[in-house]
């Protein structure tokens, strides 16, 4: 304590200003880490290195800008640098928001001088997109193979130069599942080169395999290997299978479930090997309202199988382990950014709208030092959840409290604005413009999908246009709404609102205003 007060001191001392905590720091500081290493709906993660360097992507279904670019130099502080889809794919299809669509598990690979994603839209198909720079700028999608239900796409480029694509499938839409097909693929990407493949592993033909998908595809010691998940996100295990041949036959082998830990899945990720010739593997387990959390395992070979995790009865099957050293020692603790001042150029890169954004929804210059959110039409006249213009971003931990300040001045007759916990279920604390005046409204809607009525919970009458909103939120997704008038005594309105998670995503938070008019944002800070 003394030592963070000197600092702080010191830094004041020179005109900066401390370093806001992170609500969740994966570093602990003494050469170790604890999982989850992204305490945040990082989902489907495929991470790879290139030199010194490690880079992760993950899926975003509806929310736009979309596939995230992270990059870590240890596989532990990782720090949000870009993102490679600007607007989603057909772009008048993604002009509303398309829940549990889009943007489906991606898979990140470094070939030929470039960085390669390739990623599904379940009714589209599986686009591709090139780099010479990871952050960007990415090559527009270019729809490789087209089909409904084609997901999960894993590309490997082999030793003879030939090219291929595995790839899963989703029931919903091709009528099949539990099973993983390989395609010949032009080796720059452009063009398959077969009409329908081969199926090379059949979940349905395995002893209580079921929701085989997210295969990853690696070649090493001349085996091929497949790792993959089956049994389902929230109740299944990691398996992988090899083969000396690419089209099989192929052997299988649980090599990771929960066993005795509280980490449900453990589920689809991905395998890296460090400089130095050490194995770790990320993937997600499934938290609800907290979306798919991002886990790093220590992993490492025996008889040519990968064992993940903790092995702690020699059997070859692994469990997730809470804590580990650092695959790579002597980095400073870092995390995706969360707070953002609106004093710059740009949002911050943790925002994502609700869907395909317009630049002319919000302005970081017609006020300096704030950001102005235009209200928008709303889209049912029910609820929120089909409005495309919710600007949100992930819940970064279990705990958390976030405070932003507004001036709702120029709020439209009939508008409303405020601080959301969005998801299937969601709760916000704002105001709204009715008969001239500006009133705070604490309102909830429920059962979203079953096209909940909003409704008001609690209100009260406001003394001026300046207004703190306040959001603390505790396990389990409990969130409490207060406000201030005066940025120091805050009052809790209404009952305690429990998050809920959105299709195949976690609860988000973030900002809104509807129906004409506008609002000024002076801050958003998130705090542990």
């Amino acid at each position: 304590m003394l030592f963070a007060a000197l600092y702080a001191a010191l830094l004041a001392a020179c005109g900066a200003a401390p370093v806001a905590r992170q609500p969740w720091m994966p570093d602990l500081g003494d050469g170790r880490y604890q999982n989850p290493v992204l305490h945040a709906d990082y989902s489907d993660p495929d991470a790879i290195r290139v030199g010194d360097m490690y880079y992760l992507t993950s899926s975003s279904f509806n929310n736009a800008p979309g596939l995230p670019l992270l990059q870590s130099p240890d596989l532990v502080n990782w720090t949000l640098v870009g993102h490679a889809l600007p607007q989603q794919v057909p772009l008048h299809v993604f002009a509303s928001p398309q829940h549990g669509k889009g943007v489906w598990a991606p898979c990140l690979r470094y070939h030929d001088g470039k960085f390669w994603i390739f990623y599904p839209d379940p009714d589209f198909g599986v686009y591709v997109m090139t780099a010479t720079e990871f952050a960007g700028p990415w090559t527009a999608p270019h729809l490789l193979l087209a089909g409904k239900g084609i997901i999960d796409p894993a590309p490997l480029w082999d030793d003879d130069g030939q090219a291929y694509l595995l790839h899963a499938w989703a029931k919903s839409r091709a009528g099949i599942a539990n099973q993983l097909t390989l395609r010949r693929m032009a080796p720059d990407a452009s063009r398959m080169l077969d009409d329908a493949g081969k199926t090379v592993i059949d979940g349905n033909r395995l002893p209580n395999y079921t929701t085989l998908e997210g295969p990853k595809l690696y070649k090493h010691d001349g085996y091929y290997y497949v790792f993959a998940p089956a049994g389902g996100v929230e109740s299944g295990w990691q398996s992988v299978f090899r083969s000396r041949r690419i089209d099989g036959p192929y052997e299988d082998r649980i090599v990771m479930t929960q066993g005795r830990t509280p980490v449900n899945g453990p589920h689809q990720g991905a395998w890296v090997r460090t400089q130095a010739g050490d194995d770790w593997f990320l993937h997600f387990q499934d938290k609800r309202a907290y979306g798919r959390v991002v886990h790093l395992q220590p992993m490492r070979w025996r008889d040519g199988w990968p064992v993940i995790g903790e092995d702690v009865d020699g059997s070859g099957i692994g469990q997730p382990v809470s804590r580990d050293r650092k695959p790579v020692a002597g980095h400073a603790a870092a995390a995706p950014a969360t707070s953002d001042e609106f004093d710059g150029a740009s949002l911050g890169l943790q925002w994502q709208w609700n869907a395909n954004w317009k630049p002319e929804w919000y302005s970081l210059s017609a006020r300096a030092g704030y950001l102005r959110l235009y209200g928008q039409p709303e889209q049912s006249g029910r609820n929120l959840w089909d409005a495309p213009s919710l600007l949100l971003q992930k819940l970064p931990a279990e705990s958390f409290t976030v405070t932003t300040r507004m001036d709702v001045g120029a709020l439209g007759e009939g508008g409303k604005a405020g601080l959301i916990m969005y998801g299937a279920d969601y709760a916000w604390l704002g105001t709204c413009r009715e008969g001239g005046k500006t009133r705070l409204a604490l309102a909830s809607c429920h059962k979203t999908e079953a096209a909940c009525v909003e409704r008001e919970e609690a209100g009260v009458e406001l003394a001026g246009p300046q207004l703190w909103l306040r959001m603390q939120v505790r396990p389990g997704g409990v969130t409490t709404f207060s406000y201030s008038s005066d940025e120091h005594n805050y009052v809790i309105i209404g009952q305690p609102f429990t998050a809920r998670m959105g299709r195949w995503v976690g609860a988000q938070m973030g900002l809104f205003a509807m129906d004409g008019g506008h609002i000024d944002i002076d801050y958003f800070h998130v705090t542990p």
